[in-house]
């Protein structure tokens, strides 16, 4: 599930030891310039280059720094481990020499798993179950859309999955256990030492049994005393197994603690992943506090919203179960959208109301009945829910809140404290929504960047369903009879010259709406009119990069942006590229405090 920016590599071989890197180099010649990449021991989310020069060998360190980039201290930074290797291809620019020839792995050797690696999806879906009472298609998103900040939390706790870890024991019973059977040089265990939160190593070494303390830094990492610095529990054990790194001898073979997988990983109070504790479960409103911005989508109770679909999603709404503030959040041509309070037996929740002018009522009432009957078919937590339908005064379409409003009007009142990696994370969950509708054989036709609305700063639903169809279970794109007052800026070729419409035209208006996010709420095309524009697309031409957009990002927007929709990639591609990318660069799963090495890995 979760994927590796560098897994796309044939050069990177995963979590394979110094020795078998250098075996590698070995068996492919040792020629000078030869490199593979590697996953490091010491820091999550990071490398390690190996490189034949000499006929020897130099391993360089490269970590995923604070900012999101990878660099190996002393060169520049890059957005991720491909383009790093292609820059040092060109230039060695501090190393013995250019990368000049890669080591490929060979067709039939997988990448090779981490320990961490081949618990993690488990772990995952346990914690999010645990954590936020999550199941089913909910799970699924939620841990696609925030696996990298969920990962580092995991990781940090993974030890008490494995089978050397036995808790909270005296260090008498630990000799105990290790004594127990059979006594080889290297028999060890790992225990909690008192409450004070921190770790011991028991070993056996000539049948005494030693023992050593575990140190951890302020910043979370942990070592042997003036030993290698390390993430996690588990990745200073991996490289003891390799290193005695001051111990009496090398790791060899754990004592059993006899229930291995049997406890579901927590964050234990006394040891928060870098001081990070889950927030409790809360209604999110949007702000610039650090600490909403730390929240997740699933701390936000709308993330779950069809954990029991009978509890509101009910078609007819009695009008005494509304109250209705003046405040408009929105109008348009149907009539305008408020702010109001539902009651439910539950209690009440804030609603946003779309409420139907009286003059056109005809003819936008069945519009809006055929916008509520999509609506009402959806369910996904990237797409506003709607609550029911309310025929009273006037028809009112009543749909949950998204308090921070528009997307393309927060990010332009909000330039200096947004990042670029949180543009990144929306539009992922943008990409994630689509790619449901696209599933569900749903076209939208009105995708941009003021049909998305926050919840949260780090929380995006897709809205605005006027225009969607449903297609035929045999149909693979609608066509309008004729032509209407249409966002033509937003619009695929194909659309504007046929009026066909398809999820691969959706594609298209998906990178218009990247376009504008990265723009910080800008105008697409400018000041250029309908005609303009058209003879701007037809003669090649695209809009140029934003100034904040990331080089890849800019690409999948191109990629979006291909005339011939049967060579436009679909949303299960766009969602995968989103999120490899979005994997790639969130700092998240950074360690705090880490810092890139100059030196080969010893």
């Amino acid at each position: 599930m979760s994927i590796d920016p560098a897994a796309e590599l044939p050069f990177f071989y995963g979590s394979i030891s110094r020795s078998d890197a250098e075996q590698h180099l070995k068996l492919a010649g040792m020629a000078d310039g030869l490199f593979l990449l590697r996953q490091c021991l010491r820091s999550l989310g990071g490398y390690v280059l190996s490189l034949a020069w000499t006929v020897e060998f130099h391993h360089y360190s490269i970590e995923k720094q604070l900012n999101g980039t990878y660099c190996i201290v002393g060169g520049k930074p890059h957005c991720g481990p491909a383009e790093l290797c292609e820059f040092y291809s060109k230039d060695a620019d501090g190393l013995v020499c250019a990368l000049r020839k890669p080591c490929l792995r060979s067709p039939d050797m997988p990448i090779q798993l981490g320990v961490f690696d081949s618990l993690r999806e488990n772990m995952l879906r346990e914690y999010v179950k645990q954590t936020w009472n999550l199941e089913g298609e909910a799970m699924e998103q939620a841990i696609i859309s925030q696996a990298p900040q969920l990962e580092k939390l995991i990781a940090t706790t993974a030890h008490e999955r494995m089978p050397w870890y036995h808790g909270k024991i005296a260090r008498q019973e630990g000799e105990r256990r290790l004594y127990s059977g059979a006594q080889p040089d290297g028999k060890f265990l790992v225990r909690d030492r008192d409450d004070s939160g921190t770790f011991a190593l028991s070993m056996i070494y000539g049948k005494t049994v030693y023992h050593y303390q575990i140190l951890q830094e302020k910043s979370g990492k942990f070592s042997m005393p003036e030993g290698t610095k390390f993430d996690t529990i588990w990745q200073l054990v991996e490289y003891l197994k390799m290193k005695p790194d001051g111990l009496v001898t090398v790791l060899v073979e754990a004592c059993l603690n006899g229930k291995a997988g049997a406890k579901i990983p927590s964050l234990p109070a006394t040891r928060r992943a870098n001081g990070y504790t889950p927030p409790p479960r809360v209604v999110a409103a949007a702000s610039n506090s650090a600490a909403e911005r730390d929240l997740l989508p699933m701390d936000c109770t709308g993330f779950n919203a069809y954990h029991n679909p009978n509890d509101l999603k009910k078609f007819d709404i009695k009008r005494s179960q509304l109250l209705m503030d003046e405040v408009e959040l929105g109008s348009g041509n149907f009539g305008c959208v408020k702010k109001g309070v539902l009651k439910t037996e539950a209690g009440q929740i804030d609603v946003a109301i779309k409420v139907l002018k009286n003059e056109n009522e005809k003819l936008v009432k069945e519009e809006m009945m055929r916008e509520a009957e999509i609506m009402h078919q959806l369910n996904n937590p990237f797409i506003v829910r709607m609550l029911g339908l309310c025929n009273a005064e006037s028809l009112m379409l009543v749909m949950e809140m998204a308090s921070a409003g528009p997307l393309n009007k927060y990010l332009s009142s909000n330039k200096d404290t947004v990042t670029a990696e949180t543009i990144v994370n929306l539009m992922h969950q943008v990409s994630m929504g689509m790619k449901y509708l696209e599933e569900k054989n749903f076209v939208h036709r009105d995708l941009a960047a003021r049909n998305v609305l926050l919840v949260t700063q780090q929380f995006a639903k897709i809205s605005d369903f006027g225009l969607s169809k449903a297609l035929g279970a045999d149909d693979n794109y609608y066509k309008a009879r004729t032509a209407g007052k249409w966002p033509l800026k937003w619009y695929a070729p194909e659309c504007i010259n046929f009026h066909k419409f398809s999820s691969k035209s959706d594609v298209w208006s998906f990178g218009v709406t990247m376009w504008e996010a990265f723009s910080y709420g800008g105008k697409p095309y400018k000041k250029m009119k309908g005609p303009e524009v058209t003879r701007l697309i037809e003669s090649g031409s695209r809009m140029d990069c934003p100034v904040a957009c990331p080089e890849r990002m800019y690409t999948l927007m191109k990629e979006c942006w291909t005339y011939k929709h049967e060579e436009r990639p679909d949303f299960k591609k766009v969602e995968e590229s989103m999120r490899l990318y979005h994997y790639s660069i969130s700092n998240k799963a950074k360690p705090e405090g880490a810092t890139a090495t100059a030196e080969p890995v010893k």
